[in-house]
């Protein structure tokens, strides 16, 4: 029977201080995560990614959910390899020059599953924390596993300086009650919450021009409110976000002009102003420490 190789031991500093180096020109990393899954954190993960790539930043994304990588699909660059060059692992350059980096790209095929035990992720999330050469990024978004056990805590605290979590959650009040795990896993883990995005917010039919809430409406919202945490919007739901899903395109890419992608931007835009907001206050504290 075959005996897993054993790890020369490091210590946790030397670790920290490899992937802080690593991530040097990255200014801001923002953790996407959701109390549950089924709520589209990945889709809105890259679709937020290309919101702000539109807007002129340099973008990366992380897919960090390795049981179940699909960012690869609804960015359009399935079926693409990283590979590793002197400078490191080179990430695979999606549409509006977003940078990917996710562990489907490194299976034999989009049905190969990963079975690993914690160590395992956590081994193979390090390889990538130290070795994918990002460049220089405005934001690189972190696509959490979903929930708060060990796989989302594992990935969350070998990241260094996550500037804040943004919390997506759907409209379902069976939803909203796992949100307030989310926001409270982000206090524990002393990670600014950027905001909650309420993702399926409600559709509006093109025959009658009326919006149903399938979903149910204003979840989101009020969850931000009673937890005290900025709420940075809703996008409604699409027929041709699943559309685009399966095919392997870009919604926001194919579909600029919807109510959707409108909202992305939007969205976007709120992010920026927190993490501004975020920057400021670090700025005070270390001018009023150097007084």
């Amino acid at each position: 029977m075959a005996t897993q190789k054993k790890l020369p031991f490091r210590p946790i500093k030397e670790i920290e201080e490899s992937i802080r180096k690593r991530l040097s020109g990255v200014k801001h990393k923002v953790a996407v995560m959701s109390g549950k899954g089924g709520v589209g954190k990945s889709f809105v993960t890259a679709n937020l990614a290309f919101a702000l790539a539109f807007k002129g930043y340099k973008v990366g994304i992380l897919d960090a959910d390795f049981y179940g990588p699909s960012i690869p699909k609804m960015t359009g660059t399935e079926g693409h390899r990283v590979f590793a060059t002197d400078r490191g692992i080179i990430p695979v350059v999606g549409p509006l020059g977003v940078k990917i980096v996710s562990v489907d790209f490194m299976l034999p095929d989009d049905t190969t599953p990963v079975i690993w035990r914690g160590p395992m992720l956590s081994n193979a999330m390090l390889e990538l924390l130290e070795n994918v050469d990002w460049g220089e990024l405005d934001y690189l978004l972190i696509d959490l596993p979903p929930g708060t056990g060990d796989a989302p805590l594992t990935v969350a605290q070998m990241i260094p300086d996550i500037t804040g979590a943004v919390i997506v959650t759907i409209p379902s009040e069976v939803s909203q009650k796992v949100v307030m795990k989310s926001i409270n896993f982000a206090k524990k883990l002393k990670l600014p919450i950027l905001g909650i995005i309420e993702n399926m917010a409600g559709f509006t039919c093109p025959c009658d021009g009326k919006t149903y809430p399938i979903f149910g409406s204003g979840g989101g919202k009020k969850i931000a409110e009673e937890a005290g945490v900025p709420f940075l919007g809703s996008v409604p739901l699409d027929p041709r976000i699943s559309e685009c899903n399966d095919k392997g395109v870009p919604f926001f890419v194919e579909y600029p002009e919807t109510p959707a992608a409108k909202a992305f931007l939007s969205i976007a835009e709120k992010i920026v102003e927190e993490i501004k907001k975020i920057d400021q206050s670090k700025s005070r504290e270390e001018t009023s420490k150097g007084s």
